[in-house]
């Protein structure tokens, strides 16, 4: 046996301790590594450690173990209640036995299976909120003598290290898988879905400056996924673990939006009784997501470009400079350039913020990526415990059919009030009734019926192949109708 001091055996354990706060080593191995150190220090030949597998009869099963031919115990369970480990499940307290010869708890069938002779067990219980989890058990000591009370000392604290690593592992795998399904929840918030080039082009761009400290304008018709936008190039940039902090300057008066950004210092104002940190601070070594920046008031323009160009700004009511650094990305559904040429929008400020534009394409001209829409938010709309609905015949024909003006969103809400009002398993045409004042194609009064047929026809099958890319195969499909039948329209209605 090493003589090994009290003082030596505490400091091992801290490091040990120490040592799963801050590695990234699994729960197995750090177990295996307690197991060992253990052994070391009190001179012990072989050492497992059992897990309770059904907490009503008890029933233990090898979960590690260590010695000459001891992997081999991983295969072999125990029948519930027998043996000296049955006992320490069913009692809660260690046992030690220095002749399992002569102790009738002993169950010699595990020690004949491995064919080695067993003297001595020293046996604890894995305690997590007074339940015993498992036991870690000691087989022999190296010099042929009995376990004394130092050594049930030194082999308890590393049963109750063994079973804190387990209480904090099952915390961590807790919190992993809680983690797990936020993150889903927010990846499935900010999916960006679709194949189409335009869209495509606008995310490769967005990937392309999302390291880049350059300030981003987001510009695109009500509905076209600017905020996903924003959520894109800062998960992909190197702020993506530092804050996103976003704000819509259409919602609130000049008076409370400043106070927002800037935040205040107690007394600045009536009812100002405590100190408010504002979203730039908030937002520091992160992103700053201003939306519809064109609904932002002249004099608050005038702030905002200040903080911009200096990287600081005072709390109102306050006199320290505050420094900050932060990404800044703005949205507006609004034509800028025309802003600034009727003076609604400073132009200073307008160089400032469209650094880089991007432009996101409306929903009538990316077609192609009604499809993919309609499956993602049947999936996502799916009500708990009912099948995803099916879209059923000729429907994304007919949704390509309309222009969307409301675009992404007005199609994300007519598909869940669709399954809402949907009693059947599929999706029809029907359930998405656009009033003729939404109708896509204008048509005139006075035209005759064939005029107008032809008119809508040519229309609608030029924006279908629009979206295919010019694939009639794929356009046939779409609109349901052999290929050859289109092909007879396309030239019957000088389709170029």
């Amino acid at each position: 046996m090493k003589h090994i001091g009290k003082g030596t055996n505490i400091e091992t354990l801290r490091n040990i301790s120490n040592l799963f706060q801050t590695t990234s080593l699994g729960v197995d191995e750090l177990l295996a590594m307690v197991m060992n150190t253990a052994k070391d220090i009190v001179g012990v030949k072989n050492g497992s450690l059992l897990l309770v597998q059904d907490e009503k009869t008890c029933k233990l099963q090898f979960y590690q173990a260590s010695g000459k031919n001891m992997g081999q115990l991983k295969d072999i369970d125990l029948p519930p209640g027998v043996g000296i480990s049955g006992h320490v499940v069913k009692t809660g307290k260690p046992i030690i036995s220095n002749d399992v010869s002569t102790d009738p708890r002993w169950f010699q069938g595990v020690s004949e299976k491995m064919h080695v002779p067993v003297q001595s067990m020293a046996s604890f219980p894995l305690l997590i909120d007074k339940k015993v989890v498992g036991v870690v058990q000691f087989l022999d000591k190296v010099d042929g003598t009995t376990f004394n009370d130092k050594n049930v000392e030194v082999l308890e604290q590393f049963a109750h290290l063994m079973a804190k690593f387990f209480q904090v592992s099952q915390n961590r795998n807790l919190l992993n898988a809680e983690f797990g399904k936020l993150k889903e929840q927010y990846l499935h918030r900010y999916t960006i879905v679709g194949e189409s080039k335009a869209i495509q082009k606008c995310i490769k761009m967005a990937e392309k400056v999302a390291d880049s400290k350059a300030a981003i304008l987001l510009t695109g018709e009500s509905g076209t996924g600017k905020e996903l936008f924003a959520h894109l190039i800062h998960d992909r940039g190197n702020r993506q673990d530092k804050p996103f902090i976003s704000v819509s300057c259409g919602a609130l008066p000049a008076s409370i939006l400043e106070r927002e950004l800037f935040g205040h210092e107690k007394g600045a104002f009536t009812g100002a009784d405590s100190q408010k940190i504002g979203l730039f601070e908030a937002a520091d070594k992160g992103t700053l997501f201003l939306d519809e920046l064109g609904e932002m008031p002249l004099d608050m323009q005038v702030k905002l470009l200040r903080v911009i160009q200096e990287e600081s700004f005072i709390r109102l009511g306050g006199t320290e400079t505050i420094k900050v650094d932060v990404r800044l990305i703005t949205a507006t559904n609004r034509d800028l350039d025309k802003e600034v040429r009727e003076r609604n929008f400073r132009q200073d400020l307008f160089y400032r913020v469209n650094v880089i534009k991007i432009i996101l394409p409306p929903l009538r001209e990316k077609l192609e990526d009604i499809s993919d829409l309609l499956t993602y938010f049947l999936k996502k709309h799916k009500p708990e415990n009912q099948p995803i609905k099916k879209p059923g015949k000729g429907l994304v024909s007919h949704l390509m059919s309309y222009s969307w003006p409301g675009n992404i969103r007005e199609l994300e809400n007519s598909v869940e009030r669709a399954i809402v009002l949907t009693d059947e398993e599929e999706l029809l045409p029907e359930a998405f009734p656009f009033e003729i004042s939404q109708a896509p194609i204008e048509l005139n009064v006075g035209s005759s019926l064939k005029d107008a047929s032809d008119s809508f026809r040519r229309t609608f099958i030029s924006n279908t192949l629009k979206s295919t890319e010019g694939n009639r195969t794929k356009a046939a499909q779409i609109l349901d109708v052999q290929r050859s039948y289109l092909s007879r329209l396309i030239k019957e209605l000088g389709i170029k």
